[in-house]
C-alpha cells in the first residue's frame, strides 16, 4: 500500500486549494482515509476523515470550510479547502486505516500567507 499527497502550495488568506491523495492497493475501497496536518512546532492533528461508506468527520477548526471526498474508481481522496487562514499553514498528509493498521503517505506543504 502506498499513498501520495499532492496539491499543496502558497495561497493568500481567503483562498482555496484542493489536495489529492492517491492510493495504491486493493483495500482502498474498504478503508477509512484520513487527512492530518502538522504545523511547525505543533503536534500533528486530524483534519478530516471519510469512511468506506462515505461517512465524514471534521475537526472543529475546519468544519464548514473543508470538504473531504473520495473517488473509489480512481483510488483517490480529496480535501477541498476554502476560506483558508494563516493558521491552516502546515504539512498535510493522508493516512489509510484498514483493520487497525495505518498506512501513511508523504505530505504536501500548504502555506497561507499574503
Amino acid at each position: 500500500v502506498q499513498l501520495q499527497a499532492s496539491g499543496g502550495g502558497l495561497v493568500q488568506p481567503g483562498g482555496s486549494l484542493r489536495l489529492s491523495c492517491a492510493a495504491s492497493g486493493s483495500i482502498f475501497n474498504v478503508a477509512t482515509i484520513y487527512w492530518y496536518r502538522q504545523a511547525p512546532g505543533k503536534q500533528r492533528e486530524s483534519v478530516a476523515f471519510i469512511s468506506s461508506t462515505g461517512f465524514t468527520n471534521y475537526a472543529t477548526s475546519v468544519k464548514g470550510r473543508f470538504t473531504i471526498s473520495r473517488d473509489n474508481a480512481k483510488n483517490m481522496v480529496y480535501l477541498q479547502m476554502n476560506s483558508l487562514k494563516p493558521e491552516d499553514t502546515a504539512v498535510y498528509s493522508c493516512k489509510m486505516r484498514y483493520q487497525q493498521v495505518d498506512y501513511w503517505g508523504q505530505g504536501t506543504q500548504v502555506t497561507v500567507s499574503s
